[in-house]
Order: structure tokens, then sequence, then C-alpha cells
């Protein structure tokens, strides 16, 4: 994730909620898509400090009550929440302490994730613009076991998820090289943007390099995958087990990986490492390839576990190049989203 500047010259990070240097207030703007630090106008209102844009804004209610959103909304805008908050149809019981802490850290992934999805040109939309149109629910296990999943748009996370302990237990359960929130959103968002963009617009092209997710059907193949484990030699066509196991859990994960890299190189060439051009795949792989080793080798000097673990065989980088395509498709969904 890119760093910002504060009027004084400081660095403002993509969380930050005022610099820790002159103490001014800051928040991120949806019109610049920059994290600004922000005076109040007579009127009331926030002014974006970022003099190109100068947008009018005011904080969203989820700020203003529980300290779990930095994104405002525009002065006069009818909504309390802002255009990433409105996107949640469920969320936990914020009468409990704990589920509060553990909510923050969810929301703080899906802003950063959200935040990159949207500069990489993919639709986010929770208006009813899209169909599906893009909710989450995030639950708990007080009234029932929660699963982790997407269906028709909505996608549910289990508030558990955010206990980093919890987190660690099952990554280590299911032999998993790596478990985090952003990689839950990640993931899920892929199985979105399949219904969304390659359902009526690609799907063909996509059985040719997934396999059609008809048959078998994916309750036939999730029970196999349980009882059986992984399709053998599975790394010499998927990024991962889990991808093995059926054509949407394909694409879902290849999609991951897809938003791994991307979100890497724009943190990476911000500051200045790589130079990379995000219209061409291969320029894009190239660098992360760079990057990656790097990464892996500062992970293990501090004995944490590779930051990229993946190897991209020749099946994954064409079914990643198909995913780096789709943003395309966004004006065949909606041309009025594409023009925005």
């Amino acid at each position: 994730m890119q760093t910002f500047n504060c009027q004084c010259g400081n660095t403002l990070f993509f969380d930050s909620n005022f610099c820790v240097n002159c103490n001014r207030d800051t928040i991120s703007c949806p019109h610049c898509a920059n994290l600004t630090p922000v005076e109040e106008t007579p009127s009331g209102a926030l002014q974006c400090g970022n003099t190109a844009c100068g947008a009018k804004l005011r904080r969203c209610s989820n700020d203003l009550q529980y300290d779990a959103c930095n994104r405002a909304l525009d002065a006069n805008d009818v909504n309390e929440l802002c255009s990433y908050c409105r996107l949640n149809s469920v969320v936990p019981d914020l009468m409990l302490n704990e589920n509060v802490t553990l909510w923050r850290k969810l929301e703080a992934a899906k802003h950063r994730v959200l935040w990159v999805v949207e500069r990489l040109g993919f639709p986010v939309s929770g208006n009813g613009e899209l169909q599906p149109n893009l909710t989450f629910e995030f639950k708990s296990d007080e009234n029932g076991k929660v699963s982790t999943g997407h269906a028709d748009g909505c996608i549910t996370i289990n508030l558990r998820e955010a206990d980093s302990v919890e987190r660690e237990k099952t990554r280590v359960e299911f032999q998993e090289p790596k478990r985090t929130l952003v990689g839950h959103f990640r993931h899920e968002l892929g199985h979105y943007y399949w219904g969304l963009l390659v359902k009526e617009f690609r799907v063909e092209d996509c059985r040719r390099l997934f396999g059609d997710e008809r048959n078998p059907a994916y309750a036939d193949s999730q029970k196999r995958y349980y009882e059986q484990g992984p399709a053998q030699n599975w790394q010499q066509t998927y990024v991962s087990g889990y991808a093995s196991m059926h054509p949407w859990e394909d694409f879902a994960e290849t999609f991951q990986a897809y938003l791994d890299m991307a979100t890497i190189l724009l943190t990476t060439e911000h500051f200045g490492l790589v130079t990379t051009s995000y219209e061409n795949f291969d320029s894009m792989l190239a660098a992360y390839s760079r990057v990656g080793i790097i990464a892996n080798e500062l992970n293990r000097d501090m004995g944490l576990l590779d930051l990229v673990p993946q190897i991209f065989n020749d099946s994954v980088v064409e079914k990643m190049r198909f995913i780096h395509q789709l943003p395309a498709k966004t004006e065949e969904v909606s041309p009025a989203l594409s023009q925005n």
C-alpha cells in the first residue's frame, strides 16, 4: 500500500486517523483516493487537504462511533456510512467490546483490499448498479456455526478469523502456507467477480482454463476434497491444493494470487523498488518474481513465513493472465460505472 504526506511533511499511512507529528486529523478521500489532512470549514464540513481536490467531506458514522473506519463521504451525502461501510448488511453485536475489536480488524482488511481492487479497475458498488450486488456479512458463532464463504454477491466472514491465534490454529490444521484476513477478502471477491464478470460474458473462455464448474457438482467436489485431500501433483496445474477442489475454487484462489501480486507491486513501485506496466501482464509477473525472492529472504531472515509461497507454473500464469484482462469487461456489466 502506498503512503501519503501530511502538510507538515510527515508520512501518513493508509489507516491513519491523524498525523503523529502535528496531530492534524486525517481522512481517506473517496474523490482523489488520497489519505489527507483535513481542515474544518465554517459550514462544519471537512475539506480534503489535497489542493487538486478540495472536496467537502464528513466522517463515516463507523469512524465517529467505533473508530472502525477512516473513509469519508460527501458533506451533503444523505447516508451516514461511507461507500465501503454501506456494503455491510450484517455486523456482529457491537455491544460486546471484544466484537468491536475484532470487527475493526475485519474493516481494516476490507478497506485495504477494496481500495486496491478499485485501483485495478474492478467495479465496487452496493447501490444495486451491479447484479449481483456486493454485500458483506460479519458474523460470530454465538447463534450457530458460521462458515466463511460467498453466495450470490454476499461475502460472509466469521468474526473468529480476526482472532490471530484462532486463525493460526486453523492455518496449521489445514496445512496452509498462509491464512490472513486480506487473503479471505481477496479469495471471496474472486467468487464474486466470477459471477459478475465471467458468468455472462466469458464463461466458455474461463472453462477452457479452469474447467467446467457444472461437472462435477460443487458439493460432490467438496465432499471428495475433504475426504481425499487435494489432487495428486496439484503443483503442476494449480496455485494451491485447495484450488484443485473445483473450478470455482481454482478461480478464487488464482484471483487471490493475482490480487496479492498486484498489491505488492503497487507498494514496491510506490517506494521505488520496481518499475512495471500494469497494462502488461508479463511485465508484472517478471517484477513480482524479483520482489518475491527478496521478500521471502527478508521474511526468512526474521523467521517468518514466506511472503510469496506460491510457484506459478505455466497453467497458473495463463489463468492469472485471464483474470488480469477482466476489468475490461466492466463496461459490459454497467456502462455507467465504467465511466465513473
